[in-house]
């Protein structure tokens, strides 16, 4: 499995520019590794208040990389959904807790839109204070927390239990806050989804 420091340099900064250069350093927050094609307008339509760059963003990346493949990194929190003109879009999203991260190539089977959820065993015997009131599901709809949609990701025929998908709380973007799946505000969700085959391969990368 790639380590998150393999992805970055051994790859030749997979997602910079071809004068863009990888920042790596032990203290360094975000690592921002892409140059940027199209970027988000600051006074454009962010209701939620998220920081500019976790806006939808076109960025250019090195060639070797499959279109429709999505990729994400936990460390700045984006995910990459690679194109078929040598450019990405880039998200910003909400990834798994520490310790609760599941790095690994993963693929999408299953689209769901304004999906029901039910917490997994493990959540609710990890926090049975926190999910054991939901033990019996959550409908779809506005307050469900896989929001508008999400997209099941599975290991060939097994499913993960991990999604991508939509969130009522999009001030958590940015943060590790959910239990391994990856957030994404409702309206930024619901355009990936229209963009995402069945098929398509995910790799979640490794925090380290």
């Amino acid at each position: 499995m790639l380590t998150r420091r393999h992805f970055i340099i051994t790859s030749a900064a997979l997602f910079s520019g071809p004068l863009a250069a990888p920042v790596w350093a032990q203290d360094a927050v975000d690592f921002d590794f892409d140059e940027q094609v199209e970027r988000p307008d600051p006074m454009g339509d962010n209701p939620w208040g998220l920081h500019p760059r976790f806006m939808p963003t076109r960025v250019a990346h090195r060639a070797g990389l499959r279109p429709g493949d999505i990729h994400v990194d936990p460390v700045p929190k984006y995910l990459y959904h690679i194109g078929d003109d040598g450019t990405a879009m880039r998200y910003g999203v909400a990834v798994g807790r520490s310790g609760l991260q599941s790095p690994g190539s993963y693929t999408i089977r299953r689209k769901v839109e304004w999906p029901s959820w039910t917490p997994t065993a493990n959540m609710i015997a990890r926090e049975p204070d926190v999910y054991g009131q939901f033990a019996g599901g959550v409908p779809g709809g506005p307050e469900n927390p896989l929001g508008a949609r999400a997209l099941y990701l599975y290991r060939g025929n097994v499913d993960s239990y991990l999604r991508i998908h939509g969130t009522p709380q999009p001030w958590s973007i940015g943060t590790s806050a959910s239990s391994g799946c990856v957030r994404l505000v409702n309206d930024h969700v619901m355009q990936l989804y229209e963009q995402v085959d069945l098929g398509t391969r995910v790799t979640l990368h490794s925090p380290r």
